[in-house]
């Protein structure tokens, strides 16, 4: 019998496979890349708009008490409630917008990046960017509930802890936001895994994008605890690389008399460049990673088990 395979097993043996191949890790990085050069863009030349209503010396943001930090947290307080008319009125047009943006773009670019993970070229998996990209909306939608929600707790957390008046409780205040904010990431890998592997099943299994997301929730517990602890992993990687790149960020500020302030800003925009690319090779990794395990997985249960599994079929009504 074969040994009991861990999810995170498959991963470490393609990171040495995807580090071979660095032209897969610039494609991802380049659809990324794509969207957010063009999206940052836009934002900028709105900002630029808001500013020229609102300027920043009207918000009173050029007179930041940086030495009193309650101060400061009211001047911001204060000018935020200036913006964000504004803001709200950019947001209405800018989000779909660029929702959909990154529905086509992200579609097209995990189709060419899956694509090119085949070992092979007559391995493989088809071209299906329109299919993929209702699969990348899907994963939109998700993220964007979670996010509404770990918003709607961080406005809870507030309205608890910082009252109009009163002494705030800033202690109570950070624990509450640490405690929910990495609560709301271990959320996230949790409830993201039937997104994760939805794409290999509908190209794998010439399935639809419906039905790929459908039969994702029926592969069985063993199965599906390799793919909720692969998104755990992973998740902890990028909080890791966050990590790693505020270090990289934080390590030349005792010198920064010496070295000056443009030598900080180069530093801090390679450590953002090094967590950026970072990030999307570990998410070509885990793609890879994915497609091994569920050739694994398909060859460990056996061909008729696995169709029966997708089928919302148990091994026991098979041999039945």
């Amino acid at each position: 019998m074969a040994q009991p395979l861990r999810g995170t097993q498959s991963l470490v043996g393609q990171m040495g496979w995807v580090f071979e191949r660095p032209a897969i890790t610039a494609l991802e990085v380049g659809w990324r890349w794509i969207f957010g050069i063009l999206f940052l863009a836009v934002c900028y030349a709105q900002v630029l708009k808001i500013l020229a209503v609102v300027p920043l010396e009207a918000a009173g943001l050029t007179g930041i008490d940086a030495q009193n930090p309650w101060v400061a947290a009211m001047q911001l307080a204060h000018a935020m409630d200036l913006y964000r008319p504004h803001v709200l009125s950019v947001l209405r047009w800018l989000l779909p917008v660029a929702g959909l943006a990154w529905v086509i773009v992200s579609g097209l670019g995990r189709s060419v990046v899956l694509r090119r993970l085949g070992s092979a070229p007559a391995k493989r998996l088809p071209f299906r960017p329109l299919q993929m990209m209702v699969l990348q909306a899907a994963w939109l939608v998700v993220l964007g509930l979670t996010c509404w929600g770990w918003f709607r707790a961080m406005e809870w957390v507030a309205a608890t802890h910082i009252p109009a008046f009163g002494e705030p409780d800033l202690i109570g205040f950070s624990i509450w936001l640490i405690f929910l904010s990495l609560g709301f990431f271990t959320v996230w890998a949790l409830v993201s895994w039937p997104l994760s592997i939805a794409p290999l099943l509908m190209l794998e299994e010439k399935r639809s994008p419906v039905k790929a997301l459908l039969e994702s929730l029926r592969l069985g517990k063993p199965f599906t605890g390799k793919l909720v602890e692969i998104n755990l992993v992973m998740g902890i990687v990028r909080l890791a690389l966050i990590v790693l790149a505020m270090v990289f960020s934080a390590a030349p500020l005792p010198f920064s008399d010496e070295l000056g302030g443009d030598a900080l800003h180069m530093v801090w925009a390679a450590s953002l460049v090094f967590y950026l690319v970072a990030n999307d090779y570990f998410q070509v990794v885990r793609l890879k990673g994915l497609m091994e395990f569920w050739k694994m997985f398909r060859a460990t249960c056996g061909e008729a088990e696995a169709r029966g599994r997708l089928a919302g079929l148990d091994a026991g009504e098979l041999n039945g």
